[in-house]
């Protein structure tokens, strides 16, 4: 049996494959949500050019590593970061080990794509204030209210349990 919850739905069309779902709902399944969020959201998404993707996978069946490789085809520079892949080049990137490596080696970031579980999430947070970032992009499942107000009271954007791979079609960009 299929599980018809709408959140469900959202991952079985967009992550990892980024295919539409077999449910005969069309070739996504936009949430309803407060027209403040969908103003942050579309203003990350129209102005944001470099995002770093923490906790990027190699693995192609990962929603990290096709939610990357999806913002990349939009036309974002897509830098993903894991220590443990350090080095190896992807999307015509070279991944890093962490934001401060990013920020060094290859200039400033917009926006940071968190992909870690939500108890791993305020550390990430703190290093996307720390290297000015713009906007820091919690991905669904990941939720951090303290963090994310850190992040607002530091200047930044942010959005919580939301994919950007999800939300461009839905805006319509």
């Amino acid at each position: 049996m299929r599980d018809r919850n709408p959140r469900s739905l959202i991952s079985l069309s967009l992550v990892p494959q980024l295919r539409r779902p077999a449910l005969g709902l069309g070739a996504f399944f936009c949430l309803a949500r407060p027209m403040s969020d969908s103003e942050t959201i579309r203003r990350i998404l129209t102005t944001v050019r470099t995002i770093a993707v923490v906790g990027w996978s190699p693995k192609p069946d990962r929603p990290s590593h096709g939610v990357a490789a999806f913002l990349a085809r939009k036309g974002y520079r897509v830098i993903p970061v894991n220590p443990g892949q350090a080095g190896q080049q992807v999307l015509g990137e070279t991944v890093r080990a962490s934001l401060a490596e990013v920020v060094a080696k290859d200039g400033p970031v917009d926006m940071v794509d968190v992909f870690r579980r939500s108890e791993e999430a305020a550390a990430v947070v703190d290093e996307a204030i720390a290297i000015g970032a713009k906007a820091v992009w919690l991905q669904l499942g990941v939720t951090d209210d303290a963090a994310l107000e850190r992040a607002r009271a530091a200047g930044l954007l942010a959005v919580q349990d939301r994919c950007p791979a999800i939300e461009i079609p839905c805006l319509g960009l």
